[in-house]
């Protein structure tokens, strides 16, 4: 929770899951700051104090303040005009970066997946009746997401992870990364996590925007959705067909969500959870002969 945003429901309207609904929106009631004793950051610390390999604490990313945050939820008057909210949103989550990095942190990874839900076209025309242009905003997020991150030490990374909605095995959007590829592969992030469990990802063709070098996408080719096993070799073609955009060097197998986006979990078994996480790594071990 940041000062400034409250939470409130209306009953009967949500963000548009398909088969399921959430209808808490958040509100701007004032200036945005990131609280000194917000929570999650004893959230990294009592990770981080359990664990003997480097601990990755994942937050939403700044474009979830503003696509959240519509027009008519703004009642801080300043915010009403754009520019003075980007801004307000980069500065905030610059003194969050500064925070988590205090406290230990030195991987951090930011869900931004509102990059990939204005590559949707009903998305896109959602935000054109709020008398928002898509690729505008995707622009905007792109700076706000550098802006926030640019002055962060050398030996923290930042990871930013991108799907189409993951609530109840659910999802949002569709359509593939192309129209935000130039922001995404723009920004100053060292790992990319990009959803490509399904054709609502799009082709692979905009993973040839990623510079050389030792950026890297974690490339979301297992589900989280669903309890079905991806076959190994399907899964290595997918990496072939990926290889022809980006070196395999800089490729690499993840999950294409969380199994648990919120607490009422996916329809999928604990079982079901380890039976995935156990493909990640042996898929790994063959391709790159590491994990």
């Amino acid at each position: 929770m940041l000062d400034g945003i409250e939470f409130e429901e209306k009953t009967g309207s949500g963000l548009g899951f398909k088969g399921a609904d959430i209808s808490v929106f958040p509100v701007n009631s004032g200036p945005l700051a990131f609280p000194k004793d917000h929570p999650m950051l004893e959230h990294y610390r009592f990770v981080a104090e359990r664990t003997k390999v480097c601990p990755k604490i994942s937050i939403p990313g700044p474009s979830a303040i503003h696509f959240r945050v519509t027009p008519d939820t703004i009642r801080h008057e300043p915010y009403k005009d754009h520019e003075a909210f980007f801004s307000a949103i980069a500065d905030t989550y610059k003194d969050a970066v500064a925070a988590y990095y205090e406290a230990g942190c030195r991987y951090l990874q930011l869900d931004d997946i509102f990059f990939a839900y204005l590559c949707d076209e009903t998305q896109r025309e959602n935000r054109r009746a709020m008398g928002q242009d898509p690729d505008w905003l995707i622009e905007r997020y792109g700076w706000m997401l550098n802006e926030a991150i640019k002055d962060r030490p050398s030996d923290m990374t930042i990871g930013m992870h991108m799907c189409r909605g993951n609530f109840r095995s659910s999802h949002v959007a569709s359509g593939g990364y192309e129209a935000a590829a130039e922001a995404i592969f723009g920004a100053d992030v060292d790992v990319y996590f990009m959803e490509y469990d399904t054709d609502r990802a799009g082709g692979l063709e905009p993973l040839r925007l990623l510079p050389k070098g030792d950026k890297r996408i974690m490339a979301g080719f297992i589900t989280t959705k669903t309890p079905e096993l991806e076959d190994m070799d399907w899964l290595k073609r997918k990496f072939d067909e990926a290889s022809a955009y980006v070196d395999l060097d800089q490729l690499g197998i993840a999950p294409q969500c969380g199994f648990s986006s919120t607490e009422h979990g996916n329809a999928l078994t604990e079982d079901d959870q380890w039976r995935k996480l156990e493909r990640v790594v042996t898929l790994a071990r063959d391709i790159w002969g590491t994990v």
